[in-house]
């Protein structure tokens, strides 16, 4: 009922937003007079909610005469707001600039002809993303749905390939260089090195507090579990057949012989849930690392409490002089295995949508294209220049040609995430390998974590495969989404509930015959299509 209301309430407004227009003359910015499109956007908690008042689009509404008028939504709110304004034609606008839409979404918001296809429109409107789809074809291929459509702008960040790209490891583990020093212990390497050095945490908490002048209670070892890269999964990978759990979303991994497997049927997985068990019953493990969120994750962090933690950049929570990467260990094998979707680098399929509502389809193609430009694309993903404030992420500099070039500004003792988050606008972009020293330096904090995987990790990536981003069609996505909530609730579940209570055979057999039930067959078989024919 809801999609027959929507068509026909936008039936008008279809039957010229499908119909590309032929090619008109090129679009001269800033336009001769003002003109206004309609977006919707995200934003930050504790940042700028008014999009109008960032620099960045300041910037562009001054270079092109046109001015948006945005719908913006606080992110932690926005799972549940875009769907009800992508349902309400008074609430939907000419296009949704931060949509980071599902591959479903994507197909059923198309199905009910919300949002139009956008591959005419590159090719005719958008030069800018045009040339990154032809300098990497495979980015345009992963766009694509079966039948040859792009729903929607990506966004695409290259920072490193193949093993290593800086998205192989996202739970990145570190350990506090200070405190080995302190005691005098050597990096561990083994799991069971790694249970001793946080013994030895624990068992001198009053002298570490002591030496450091820490406020609260030592914890030998923080993290979130079933929270993205604050997940300890990594610890795991040593475990069994080595796979570990690196896809917290799905719970797959691919083996060398190209089958994809669940990583949660494997051995290494129960062997690797039972000795994080240990851990937790020996009190080395933050027990409020099964609620806690990540405010009170970092502030614990920032006062100095934790041994080790996970997450995308330590810098995130205390501080880069005191912490250092910690390299695979080893259990029955070593290994480390890459994220899924990893090899091609930062890839988002459905960051940005146009609606059918859009009157003028080709000036919001057209401005969108802006994004993709590549002076451009670095400010949105990042920050910008020549802000009135405490902090700016670039300072505006020169290339070796003598042209201009945005120059990462040092982030000191700077958060990160917070400096680019009160800047930044995100949206549909592309930033190549080739721009590094071109159009933009490479961060600092990209570049040591681009060296920390070179170095550290790389090395003990035995895997050849990950699950590559693939399109799959409606029907499959459909079965695949309901597949999907019942087994990563499931896993998700059964990884908290065995490594605070642990688990027996039974409690193991019980979870196998849970997934079993829920479509575990049908759930690999259907992954398992998908990459055959991305191999064939």
């Amino acid at each position: 009922m809801k999609k027959r209301v929507i068509s026909a309430a936008m039936s008008v407004i279809l039957a010229a937003a499908f119909a590309v227009p032929a090619m008109a003359e090129e679009t001269i910015f800033p336009l001769a007079e003002t003109a206004t499109l309609t977006g919707m956007i995200s934003y930050p908690p504790a940042t700028e909610s008014d999009p109008n008042k960032r620099t960045i689009f300041k910037r562009l509404e001054e270079a092109t005469n046109v001015h948006i008028d945005w719908t913006a939504i606080q992110s932690d709110q926005w799972g549940d707001k875009i769907t009800l304004n992508m349902a309400n034609i008074n609430t939907l606008t000419d296009f949704v600039f931060s949509a980071g839409f599902s591959d479903s979404d994507l197909l059923r918001y198309a199905d009910q002809e919300i949002i139009i296809p956008l591959e005419d429109y590159i090719d005719e409107y958008m030069p800018n993303l045009r040339t990154v789809f032809e300098k990497f074809p495979e980015y345009r291929s992963m766009c694509e749905d079966e039948d040859g459509h792009i729903w929607a702008l990506p966004w695409i960040e290259q920072l490193g390939a193949e093993k290593t790209a800086i998205q192989t490891i996202g739970d990145m583990s570190f350990i506090n260089k200070k405190w080995l020093d302190f005691l005098g212990l050597e990096m561990p390497t083994t799991v069971d090195e790694f249970e001793q050095v946080l013994i030895e945490f624990r068992d001198h908490a009053s002298e570490i507090q002591s030496e450091f002048g820490i406020e609260g209670s030592i914890i030998p070892m923080a993290c979130i579990m079933n929270d993205g890269d604050q997940d300890p999964a990594i610890l795991i990978n040593g475990f069994g057949e080595g796979y570990g759990d690196p896809d917290r979303g799905r719970h797959i991994a691919v083996t060398n012989d190209k089958e994809v497997i669940c990583t949660a049927t494997t051995e290494g997985f129960k062997k690797g849930m039972e000795w994080l068990h240990k851990l937790y019953e020996e009190n080395l493990i933050d027990p409020e690392a099964f609620t806690q969120e990540w405010s009170t994750y970092v502030s614990k962090g920032k006062s100095g409490r934790y041994g080790v933690c996970f997450s995308w950049d330590v810098a995130n929570i205390d501080n880069l002089a005191d912490w250092v990467p910690l390299p695979a260990l080893t259990a029955d094998v070593r290994n480390i295995t890459p994220q899924n979707g990893s090899f091609t680098s930062g890839f988002d399929r459905g960051r940005c949508v146009v609606t059918a509502l859009a009157e003028d389809p080709v000036l919001v193609c057209q401005w969108l294209d802006l994004m993709y430009d590549p002076f451009q694309s670095p400010q949105n993903n990042w920050g910008t220049y020549g802000e009135d404030d405490d902090f700016d992420i670039f300072v505006l500099g020169e290339n070796a040609d003598g042209e201009p070039m945005l120059q990462h500004a040092p982030l000191g003792d700077a958060s990160p995430v917070e400096v680019r988050e009160a800047e930044c606008v995100g949206g549909p972009l592309a930033i190549l390998d080739e721009y590094y020293g071109v159009y933009v330096t490479c961060p600092d904090d990209a570049q040591y974590r681009l060296d920390w995987i070179k170095d550290i990790y790389t090395p003990d990536m035995n895997n050849d495969y990950v699950y590559p981003n693939v399109f799959m069609s409606m029907d499959d996505t459909e079965e695949l989404s309901n597949l999907t909530a019942d087994i990563t609730k499931t896993i998700n579940a059964a990884k908290s509930d065995f490594v605070m209570n642990g688990f027996d055979d039974s409690d193991w057999e019980e979870l196998q015959d849970k997934l079993d039930a829920y479509g575990l067959e049908d759930y690999l078989a259907i992954f398992q299509k998908y990459l055959d024919a991305f191999y064939e």
